[in-house]
């Protein structure tokens, strides 16, 4: 079975729908390896977004581009 395509306007469209919330995100980092993690979309930009993960013992912010979104690798869901 075909999966149904996306765009990248539709990925910036959900992200942006997202602005300034809670989101929980799911990054696949190859090897059977998921990495599991809730946190702020603090930042949309042209070309990336970036999450402000709530573990106190992060520092800084995640980036991801909008094609790591339509191809799989990450994964964002609103809480």
């Amino acid at each position: 079975m075909i999966k149904p395509t996306k765009k990248i306007t539709d990925v910036k469209q959900m992200v942006k729908s997202c602005s300034a919330r809670r989101v929980a995100v799911r990054v696949n980092l190859g090897r059977n390896k998921c990495l599991h993690y809730s946190g702020v979309l603090s930042g949309i930009y042209p070309a990336l977004f970036t999450v402000k993960p709530d573990d106190k013992d992060f520092l800084g912010k995640t980036a991801y581009s909008y094609s790591d979104v339509l191809c799989g690798n990450v994964k964002i869901k609103p809480l």
